[in-house]
């Protein structure tokens, strides 16, 4: 918790002044409600005046008369005899020597005032293990965002599973997944208010979680995940997760409690002294913050680009400001510290250098952070967002809010306002000629199979306002995938009577419809053979999809799989795992190994017998929606 300087400006008081004075005032104020002397016997009777002569004679003492005691009772104790007193008045105890070596490590008065809060509070011991009061600390017998009451998985899911399994599933997900409504449901477990497994630290269960969040590109998620544990829990691998969702989030300022709790244990990078440079500066030590980033500066500690943008960002607290001038000659390399940091000072990154990133290996990260940067220009997020919506991180709605924000700003791209204007048409247009028309050109403006399916999810709910009508059924393909996008089955469905048999849109709306019905062989042939050869992988996904569905008969199922060698009879450690996950209805553990098996970066990766697992275990634990959206949306992008 980072404490104002009010507090910082009385600790020297009352590090050197309390321990005596506080002292004092409660012994005064003990003296007031009890005038009894605090001293041992005879200390607090005046020392005997010297006589003064040595012949006098002092009187004898008066005689004291023994208290008089009560038949049967015993006598009183006699007073215990006084301690002995120094033989010279005024001797003190000896004074303990201080060695020359235990001086060198007392800090002088001047690096005394250079310390921080954190520093200083290290120094005297005084630095809490916990940024929170006792009472307010939250338990770790349940972590996550969504409660079963908003759509989250049950709290106990995986209590009683095996930690060893669960660990490998969630540390075996590296990547992103080929379908996008695995992404989404991957995501809503992931995000889930759960227990850990039996065996399992809570802290361990929780950074395993983060790690796939970060994976996916879902830091805000990721970000929420390790706010809902308390800092001074936090492990050396939990601080690592968060400190990535943190930067690729753009809050450095949200990661300074851990930071100044050291929280995961002591580090030495430079990143994370950077960060406590920025977090000192934003707790009111601006030239503390300066002198720091100073010294990494002049010895090296970063790159020069690097401390530069955090010297930025540092500046921008309290009194602290001063001119930095950012020069990216001679940088040949984009990293997510120095693009996050860049967006939150304003900095624009050189077109060069952001190409490169998003083309290169690390492609991902950029278009998914830039994709939620809200300070980058609409029409700098408006492609990222595509990637982003591709991948699931995106909603449809959150892509016409990005466009209708786009429409509004005058000042926006020119290409990307034209977007905007034919967004606008497909959703009001006065007849639906019009609309489909805006549509079709939206649909058409994009290269390639996957930014096309971005434009699909835009128009989703502008096609569901499109009537089933038999003089569509040309467009009922592309009208139904985009659709599906969304979710909205049931739009999708009331084409049923209208499409081809044997079309791309018979085959989504067999796969998706609620209501279970066999899709005739025939009309499975006749979309089999109207694939072709260069489209076989989608009719191989129509027939896993459907077997797992059950909405195919048997024998005609077995025929068609061994007609096209789809092999869905082959077992492996993955297939055993995840039937048995479905038997024992655990629909968490499922949707976990279902990510496990859905990694990928395109569905050439996808196999139908991975197709056909994930689908069957998702209908077999009441997933029913998202395997019937999983399985059409394979067969639309195959």
């Amino acid at each position: 918790m980072i404490r104002p300087m009010h507090w910082f400006g009385s600790i020297a008081a009352i590090g050197l002044v309390g321990a005596s004075s506080g002292a004092f005032v409660a012994e005064l104020a003990r003296a007031q409600e009890a005038p009894e002397s605090l001293l041992p016997p005879g200390f607090d009777d005046p020392a005997p005046t010297p006589s003064p002569t040595p012949s006098a004679v002092p009187d004898p003492a008066p005689t004291v008369a023994p208290p008089a005691t009560t038949p049967g009772t015993a006598p009183p104790e006699a007073p215990s005899a006084s301690p002995a007193l120094p033989s010279t008045p005024g001797a003190l105890p000896a004074v303990p020597q201080i060695s020359d070596e235990e001086l060198a490590g007392v800090p002088s008065i001047e690096e005394l005032e250079a310390l921080s809060t954190d520093q200083l509070d290290d120094l005297l011991g005084l630095k809490p293990e916990f940024d929170i009061p006792p009472a307010a600390r939250r338990s770790l017998g349940q972590v996550g965002l969504i409660a079963p009451s908003e759509g989250g998985f049950p709290i106990g899911s995986l209590a009683n599973q095996p930690a060893s399994l669960v660990r490998a599933a969630l540390a075996g997900t590296k990547g992103e997944m080929v379908s996008r409504w695995g992404h989404i449901l991957l995501r809503r477990a992931l995000a889930s208010r759960l227990a850990a497994p039996e065996g399992m630290n809570p802290v361990e269960f929780a950074a395993l979680r983060t790690g796939v969040l970060n994976e996916l590109g879902e830091f805000a998620a990721a970000r929420a995940m390790v706010q809902d544990i308390d800092t001074g829990n936090w492990n050396a691998a939990l601080t690592d997760e968060a400190l990535q969702a943190y930067i690729a989030s753009g809050d450095f300022v949200g990661i300074c409690p851990a930071v100044r709790l050291n929280a995961g244990g002591e580090r030495d990078d430079p990143q994370w002294a950077m960060l406590q440079a920025i977090c000192n500066a934003y707790a009111g030590e601006s030239v503390l913050a300066g002198s720091q980033l100073d010294r990494l500066l002049g010895e090296e500690v970063a790159p020069e680009i690097d401390v530069l943008l955090a010297l930025r960002y540092a500046g921008a607290a309290g009194r602290g400001r001063r001119g930095v001038e950012i020069e990216w000659d001679g940088v040949e390399t984009l990293s997510p510290w120095r693009f996050s940091l860049a967006n939150a000072v304003g900095e624009t990154v050189p077109d060069g250098l952001l190409d490169a990133a998003i083309t290169g290996d690390q492609g991902r990260y950029y278009t998914q952070a830039g994709a939620a940067a809200a300070m980058l220009p609409l029409s700098a997020r408006a492609d990222l967002a595509s990637q982003a919506s591709r991948d699931g991180v995106f909603s449809a709605r959150a892509m016409v809010d990005l466009y209708s924000s786009i429409y509004a700003d005058q000042g926006s791209d020119p290409a990307v306002a034209g977007r905007a204007e034919l967004l606008r048409q497909a959703y009001i247009g006065l007849r639906p000629a019009t609309r489909l028309n805006a549509m079709q050109q939206l649909w058409d403006r994009e290269e390639g199979a996957d930014q096309r399916f971005a434009a699909y999810i835009l128009t989703a709910y502008a096609a569901a306002r499109i009537s089933p009508s038999a003089d569509l059924s040309a467009e009922a393909n592309e009208l139904i995938t985009s659709m599906l996008t969304a979710g909205l089955d049931r739009d999708a469905t009331a084409w049923r009577n209208v499409v081809e048999p044997g079309s791309l849109a018979w085959a989504q709306v067999a796969l998706v419809r609620a209501e279970a019905a066999n899709a005739p062989r025939e009309t499975i042939e006749d979309f089999i053979a109207s694939a072709g050869s260069g489209q076989q992988r989608k009719a191989a996904f129509l027939i896993a999809g459907l077997g797992a569905l059950e909405r195919i008969g048997r024998s005609d199922f077995d025929d068609l799989a061994s007609d096209l060698e789809l092999g869905l009879s082959r077992e492996t450690r993955w297939t055993q795992m995840i039937t048995r996950a479905a038997d024992v209805n655990n629909p968490a553990l499922v949707v976990l190994l279902a990510g496990l098996g859905m990694q990928g970066d395109s569905w050439r990766q996808m196999t139908p017998l991975h197709l056909f697992h994930v689908v069957r275990a998702l209908n077999q634990v009441g997933l029913s929606a998202e395997a019937r959206l999983i399985a059409a949306e394979a067969v639309a992008r195959g």
